[in-house]
């Protein structure tokens, strides 16, 4: 589908101006940032008002304090790390062992799988069949596929941080659907003011959560526990730029703002959940997609699908501190850090490859042959001690 060009909202302003790369001498690219931020008062030293049943923060100045190497959950422990990959174009899912860099199986899956999702309870890996209109069960101790279940447009999946629910991101549909997160039965059905839903990510509460709308260029922002969405926010077009599709979208470790991927304008949106609003826009590469935070929570991972290059952003400035461009070009797309904070594993999306990249500084280790269009990739275990859904959002 292409995205739908919907007229701007009218007196939103934002200031631009140019800065250089203090510290990089390997970065390439633009590294130009919005100079206005975030004003919400100072770090939280306190969490109060969590949702009901949500785990409490380890830290409450970062939120991604839990994913720290070495951190399992006792579930997961003694579980071998594999890649898996679902393969869009092929309707299979690949699996890799990331020390061999060898594919050890694939099997089939209903029509499309989109993204292979950690369940809350790390217990389980679901596969979300798109087109199919089904999740197919893995068994991430053997690897090995279980009977699917009937779910309908399951583009995506997320779960609430108190393990209640899950939440399926149906994009054609045009809605959000809340399930049972064990059996995925559904129990209710919110309709959604925007097209394509696709991605999202939780306060550091647990109470709000905020939804990238790709083909209007739409944030929503969501009511965890009444299930509502509270504020529709679209964000700007840029200067000679098509119209805004946001992509994936990853809470700051202080929980002040929400980071957004564009890959339409090129780089990542600033935006706070209160007040609801744009307050920056960071240039990162062309077609900026997916979203990923270090181990040690300093910087953001920033994958630009369509120019094939990863860009690291840091969390204190703000600023693109290295872009690397993959060896003879590539679509990195979607994935996850290993355990030990070392590899970034990323699918092709148009090259039907995975790539495993040093985060040290950005060597290509490996390419290695997937099926048609591998999609949302996911790397298990790794530290946290509950799964926010996507690819692997760990807290």
């Amino acid at each position: 589908m292409k995205p739908l060009r919907l007229a701007l909202l009218g007196g939103l302003l934002i200031a631009t101006a140019c800065t250089g790369n203090p510290s990089a001498t390997t970065t390439s690219g633009p590294t130009s940032i919005v100079t206005q931020v975030p004003t919400t008062g100072p770090a939280r030293t306190a969490t109060p008002q969590l949702l009901p049943g949500m785990p409490p923060p380890l830290s409450p100045t970062d939120v991604w304090a839990a994913d720290r190497p070495g951190r399992f959950a006792a579930s997961v422990r003694g579980i071998p790390v594999r890649i898996y990959v679902p393969n869009s174009g092929s309707n299979t899912v690949t699996e890799i062992d990331p020390r061999t860099y060898r594919v050890i199986r694939t099997f089939p899956t209903a029509r499309q799988p989109q993204h292979v999702v950690p369940s809350w309870d790390l217990r389980v890996l679901w596969v979300n069949n798109d087109l199919g209109n089904s999740l197919t069960p893995i068994n991430p101790v053997t690897g090995l596929p279980g009977r699917s279940v009937a779910v309908h447009d399951p583009y995506n999946l997320y779960f609430t941080p108190d393990g209640k629910h899950a939440v399926v991101m149906a994009s054609a549909d045009r809605r959000l659907v809340f399930l049972d997160p064990h059996t995925m039965a559904a129990q209710r059905s919110v309709p959604v003011p925007c097209a394509g839903v696709n991605h999202a990510d939780f306060a550091a509460d647990g109470r709000t959560f905020v939804v990238s709308c790709e083909f209007s260029g739409q944030l929503l922002l969501v009511d965890t526990a009444a299930e509502k969405i509270l504020q529709v926010l679209r964000l700007p077009q840029r200067r000679r730029m098509p119209a805004p599709m946001p992509q994936d979208v990853k809470l700051a470790p202080d929980g002040r703002v929400y980071y957004v991927a564009d890959m339409m304008s090129n780089g990542v949106w600033l935006v706070t959940p209160q007040p609801f609003a744009v307050r920056a826009f960071v240039p990162t590469g062309k077609g900026a997609h997916g979203l990923y935070v270090t181990r040690d929570s300093r910087r953001l991972i920033v994958t630009n699908r369509e120019e094939g290059s990863i860009s690291l952003l840091d969390f204190a400035t703000r600023r693109v501190v290295a872009t690397w461009r993959i060896p003879g070009g590539g679509s990195p797309d979607m994935g996850g850090v290993s355990p030990d904070g070392a590899v970034l594993w990323v699918s092709g999306r148009y090259n039907a490859v995975v790539y495993a990249i040093r985060l040290r500084d950005g060597r290509l280790l490996a390419r290695i042959k997937v099926g048609s269009g591998p999609h949302g990739l996911a790397v298990f275990p790794q530290p946290g001690r509950y799964s926010l859904g996507h690819t692997g959002v760990f807290r």
